[in-house]
């Protein structure tokens, strides 16, 4: 979605347990969020930060490519949004069950109140049939409570009970689809809570980067949604070099921060994988010391998760490739290892991804009027 300004997000000396949430608030006026993407990608604002200078450029993002220096590394997130939000009804009863797997049969919808409507938000798979999710209303959710999407062709049960509407839920197929089958068909592509709107059938294309390519996010790596195959082809041609990552965007990069202060936050694992050609490529950039300059938040905390993997096994790689889960929360104070530049996004005020951009361009200038 097109945004207000992406930046080049410096390191700050604030210890942690010195940041309180208000420290990371400022006006939003609903007013300055876009609804809807712009017809061309790469026509959004870009803000360009010197983090050490604190000057600031105002710029577009098709000039992107001519502001690098040509010997960059650019790390992408790959990772493609599937349709994650479902729509679906309380099976209040073994026979409301019975009368959907009916009706399904012969292609009628079966009756229900608004009453018994649930909406739930997939956040994290366990296994091929079990989610973590967020269920909203949560009250009208307890363990043991089944709830039908279609026409009844998917159920879900609630397995246990998390805080703050997460349920832990586990998919029957009465058709023979798999899960993923079914959110092709029932699913909604779960926009971002400033987008006041419901989605429509563009957003299944125009909320995915064009190089996201593995499925299993439940937001897209918005600071890639601004690239275009022409924009990357004119980085290529520059001779700047290209690599990619996986981090499948969960609940650790938007639930909010409900504790007064940063140290108290507890952030929710999210599940990444660097490519061994990835992490080896990332080695030798910074052997000749060449920047790393990540697209996005999600980029950022895959590779400093990885760093530290990295120097704990003391492995001869800067950072460790496969597949792991990254609970870390980047706040001011944080020691980078990997990053030397930044392309992000609009962030919400008191947010993760706000503590984030912070610690690396610094509070005062992420926050300067």
């Amino acid at each position: 979605m097109p945004l207000p300004s992406s930046h080049f997000c410096s390191l700050t000396s604030v210890t942690l347990a010195s940041m309180r949430l208000s420290d990371f608030d400022y006006s939003l006026p609903p007013s300055q969020i876009a609804q809807n993407p712009l017809p061309n990608r790469d026509a959004s604002r870009l803000l360009l930060i010197d983090r050490v200078f604190g000057v600031f450029e105002d710029r577009m993002f098709a000039q992107f490519p001519d502001l690098l220096e040509g010997n960059e590394l650019l790390v992408l997130n790959n990772a493609r949004v599937i349709p994650a939000r479902l729509l679906g009804r309380r099976a209040t009863n073994t026979s409301t069950f019975s009368r959907a797997r009916t009706l399904a049969k012969s292609q009628s919808a079966p009756t229900h109140s608004r009453q018994d409507e649930i909406e739930i938000l997939l956040s994290r798979p366990l296994d091929d049939a079990t989610w973590e999710a967020l269920v909203r209303p949560g009250k009208k959710m307890p363990i043991g409570q089944k709830v039908l999407f279609g026409e009844g062709q998917l159920e879900a049960e609630v397995m246990a009970r998390g805080e703050h509407g997460q349920r832990t839920l586990r998919f029957i197929s009465h058709d023979n689809k798999n899960l993923l089958a079914h959110l092709d068909h029932l699913g909604h592509i779960p926009l971002p809570p400033y987008i006041d709107r419901a989605d429509d059938a563009s957003d299944r294309e125009r909320y995915q980067t064009v190089f996201a390519s593995n499925p299993g996010a439940i937001a897209a790596p918005t600071a890639g949604l601004h690239f275009t195959p022409e924009t990357l082809e004119k980085i290529r041609r520059r001779g700047i070099e290209i690599c990619e990552i996986t981090l499948h965007v969960g609940l650790g990069t938007f639930l909010p921060i409900r504790r007064e202060t940063l140290e108290s936050h507890l952030m929710h694992s999210e599940s990444y994988e660097i490519p061994t050609e990835t992490a080896q490529r990332i080695t030798r950039a910074k052997k000749e010391r060449r920047k790393i300059l990540a697209v996005g938040t999600t980029a950022v905390r895959a590779l400093e998760d990885a760093a530290l993997r990295a120097s704990e096994s003391g492995s001869q790689e800067l950072v460790a490739s496969g597949k792991a889960q990254a609970q870390l929360f980047i706040t001011p104070g944080f020691s980078f290892r990997i990053i030397d530049a930044l392309l992000t996004n609009f962030h919400l005020p008191k947010s993760t991804l706000l503590a984030l951009v912070s610690a690396f361009a610094g509070r005062e200038n992420i926050l300067t009027p």
